[in-house]
């Protein structure tokens, strides 16, 4: 996994709404590892198929989204914010978390964003179903799988101290 790597490379994962962003974007400034959001990069690089109206988000090309980050996540030190993981090489990652937030706290967040409708219900039903925490442990060796709680800033704050203190334990595969 770690081969070759001076640092490691963490997938921050979990329903549309858990703090994702958030937590990528505070660890980053906690550990000067490279925050990649997915979404933005797909926007920025054209890396999707078009536009989906159901759900009001770009279709992403996995592929052409795997091939621009191959070189940097083969250096490593990135921290890959994305609602999905089980098309990103296994390879890549030395810790993928997974941030889960209790439903209703969920559905305000979402609500506030101007979620609705399907895209709405649909994003309640994947948390309700630990949907990405499977999808999670079914693509990742599960010993590198961390579930998180996401409710609150103190669960963010805590989140952020748990994963500076395994980037600090962490050590490359030689």
């Amino acid at each position: 996994m770690a081969q070759g790597r001076q640092k490691p490379n963490i997938l921050i994962t979990g329903t549309p709404g858990t703090g994702k962003t958030t937590t990528c974007s505070l660890l980053s400034d906690a550990t000067q590892l490279r925050h990649i959001n997915i979404g933005e990069l797909v926007k920025e690089k054209n890396l999707h198929d078009g536009w989906d109206d159901e759900f009001d988000c770009h279709i992403i090309n996995e592929d052409l989204v795997c091939d621009e980050l191959e070189e940097m996540m083969e250096v490593g030190g990135n921290i890959v914010d994305y609602h999905g993981c089980d098309f990103f090489p296994e390879r890549w990652f030395d810790c993928v978390v997974v941030l889960q937030t209790d439903n209703s706290v969920l559905y305000d967040r979402l609500s506030s964003r101007g979620y609705m409708g399907t895209k709405l219900s649909n994003n309640i039903e994947c948390e309700i179903f630990q949907v990405l925490l499977e999808e999670a442990k079914s693509s990742y060796p599960e010993e590198i799988v961390m579930p998180l709680r996401s409710d609150c800033v103190d669960d963010i704050s805590g989140n952020v101290t748990t994963l500076v203190d395994w980037i600090k334990n962490w050590r490359p595969i030689s």
